[in-house]
């Protein structure tokens, strides 16, 4: 075995870095032919460049990739995984034999990155992701650990037409990100063909110059080259850096360089056998990474005490002004961060950003590099909320989803949810939002009614783990719970209940009160309804939920501001779903395209109102009921 120290290599010693390229390009072709799949030439096209960086640049305590100080590489063309993996080898953090596991069942080494490993901030591989990430975790290091560690991105060419990246290096570039270097491997073939651009680095200079990046063209496969720009980008006090270089897909197996037609193909044996021989053949080369200097973030305690608003009951406030008024008692935690999409004074967001200007992050109309702000900061400790019109989350869904996949902790409030925001018409109108956010591995999804119940549930994502997502209403609403009801993810508030209730009415947020209203109109009938707060859509109570269908006959009317596939009605069906007694449920939900209109006149038109609520749940009562005595009644209003 032989041993690269990077402290002791000078600069000149090119044979002995060039040996470490060709290794990762072997193990890149062992790893993937073992499995029978992987993309052998993306790896082996960028390896130089990562050769490079690991002897020379990169400043990581493998031992410990907590270390507050460690550099950060995130592989944004996370389909390069064989080159990572063969990296990680030559670090000597896993072993050749847990190499040859690649994308097997169990193996920590998957088809594409992901936090499995230690040494993976994110799960990467949908393109365009891990840079504006790198983006994040760059800004947390400069605004608020303050060290000097600096993060280091690799990208594909094919992936530079997305547009996050050019959201995430306007971003960097806005906020002077120094300490981020973009590293572009220009193989000049994509998946069926040539990029967009293909070799013309000259465009590419000139467009991330133009976004205020510093550009560095280079030979990628030239030692010396991709030695000086490292550290010149390193050097950098002033704006981030993007190294754009030209390599060849498929180096160092002349039969494939350059040729069309493999991405995304392992070689196959007796292919693979000729390519590891022209590349000298397999080597064991273990690279000795720099360790950082010790250093700890400027914000070392996330903790604080929290006192939180308070309202007085009936009073109309809206949720997403209540959502406001927590974030701001939350950042006298020194670990909360707030980032929005320019609607800040809507969401209210912008109470937070003026005490604590320094932890808060503008993103402008960039959703996308919104949730990746988010994700950068979660990477590095930070409890980050993020907020924007709830409609516009939409854009960023992937960047949601692959969140999901690192299994990091973020914060999402989406406000002006439904076709209760009125006049603005159907383009401002989420009316999808459950559905998505549902459908997230490891997402909890909270849809307060009121304000007390806003800020409780504010306050408690704090601390939950996973993709938290609030859906706050724009309208101001009468103040249901008092300032000592406590809220728990999972949980439920029943409002209103006694020993003859006939049907269960279910909704959340908005739909709340109009259920409220619908069963005073059933009241007044002789009929009593019980109303349920289902505050917690993900997951749902579910002891709650068929305590009311043991008890109002399995009669259920789920009402919710929303389109009907995916929300709140298929929560509750899908809870109940394999219970001795499930429910017979009338669903209203918005089932036409809205227009613009008052918030009553959509409520209305879309039959989630009192009226329909009301409609619903007779329709499911037997013919004749009413006009009878049923007990007394409890309301919690």
């Amino acid at each position: 075995m032989t041993t690269l120290a990077s402290s002791a290599m000078a600069t000149t010693d090119t044979e002995a870095l060039r040996e470490l390229g060709q290794q990762l390009r072997v193990d890149s072709i062992r790893c993937s032919t073992a499995a029978g799949s992987g993309h052998p030439t993306s790896s082996m096209s960028a390896a130089d460049l990562i050769a490079v960086l690991l002897s020379r640049h990169l400043l990581y305590d493998w031992s410990q990739p907590d270390q507050p100080n460690n550099d950060h590489l995130i592989y944004s063309k996370g389909h390069a995984s064989p080159l990572c993996y063969a990296m990680f080898k030559a670090a000597g953090v896993i072993t050749d034999e847990e190499l040859l596991t690649y994308r097997t069942f169990g193996s920590r080494l998957e088809g594409h990155p992901t936090p499995v490993l230690p040494w993976v901030d994110v799960a990467t591989g949908s393109l365009g992701q891990g840079m504006p990430i790198a983006v994040g975790v760059a800004l947390a290091g400069k605004c608020l650990d303050k060290l000097p560690y600096h993060v280091w991105t690799l990208c594909g060419d094919s992936e530079i037409a997305e547009g996050s990246i050019w959201e995430g290096i306007d971003k960097a570039a806005w906020h002077r990100l120094a300490n981020l270097t973009v590293i572009v491997d220009v193989n000049r073939l994509g998946q069926r063909g040539e990029t967009e651009f293909g070799w013309d680095l000259e465009v590419y200079r000139r467009r991330f110059e133009a976004f205020g990046a510093d550009a560095i063209v280079i030979d990628g496969h030239d030692i010396d080259a991709i030695d000086a720009a490292l550290g010149q980008a390193r050097r950098s006090t002033d704006r981030p850096t993007v190294i754009l270089a030209r390599t060849i897909k498929g180096k160092g197996f002349s039969e494939i360089e350059n040729l069309n037609g493999w991405h995304g193909k392992a070689l196959p044996k007796d292919m693979a056998e000729r390519a590891i021989a022209e590349l000298g053949g397999p080597r064991d080369l273990t690279v000795t990474t720099r360790k950082p200097e010790a250093g700890e973030p400027a914000v070392m305690n996330v903790s604080g005490t929290v006192t939180l608003p308070t309202y007085e009951l009936g009073a109309k406030v809206a949720t997403r002004k209540a959502y406001g008024d927590a974030l701001l008692a939350l950042g006298n935690r020194a670990g909360v961060v707030a980032m929005d999409g320019e609607v800040s004074n809507s969401t209210h967001a912008d109470e937070f950003a003026k005490q604590y200007p320094e932890r808060f992050f503008e993103m402008f109309i960039a959703e996308q590099m919104l949730v990746c702000a988010a994700v950068g900061m979660a990477v590095r400790g930070y409890i980050p909320f993020a907020s924007t019109f709830a409609v516009f989350f939409s854009r960023a869904f992937d960047f949601i989803r692959m969140a999901g996949v690192s299994e990091v902790n973020i914060r999402l409030v989406g406000s002006h949810a439904g076709c209760e925001i009125g006049q603005d018409g159907p383009s401002q109108m989420a009316l999808e939002d459950l559905a998505a956010l549902r459908a997230v591995h490891g997402s909890v999804v909270l849809y307060p009614s009121d304000a007390t119940a806003a800020v409780k549930l504010t306050a408690l994502m704090a601390d939950t783990p996973g993709i938290v997502y609030l859906r706050t209403t724009r309208g101001a609403y009468p103040v249901l719970y008092s300032a000592d009801e406590e809220f728990v993810v999972g949980g439920s508030k029943v409002l209103r209940r006694s020993e003859k209730d006939r049907v269960t009415l279910i909704g959340g947020g908005v739909t709340v009160h109009n259920c409220l209203a619908a069963a005073e109109q059933l009241a007044a009938d002789g009929i009593a309804a019980r109303v349920i707060d289902l505050y917690s859509v993900k997951p749902v109570d579910v002891a709650t939920l068929r305590e009311a269908c043991r008890e109002t006959g399995g009669l259920f009317v789920v009402a919710e501001d929303h389109y009907p596939e995916g929300g709140m009605a298929a929560a509750v069906l899908e809870a109940l779903a394999q219970d001795a007694q499930r429910p017979r449920l009338a669903h209203c939900a918005v089932r036409r395209l809205p227009t613009s209109g008052t918030p009553a006149e959509l409520m209305d038109a879309a039959g989630i109102s009192a009226a329909h609520i009301a409609a619903a749940a007779l329709g499911l009562l037997p013919a004749n009921t009413g006009s009878e005595s049923h007990g007394e009644i409890s309301d919690r209003r």
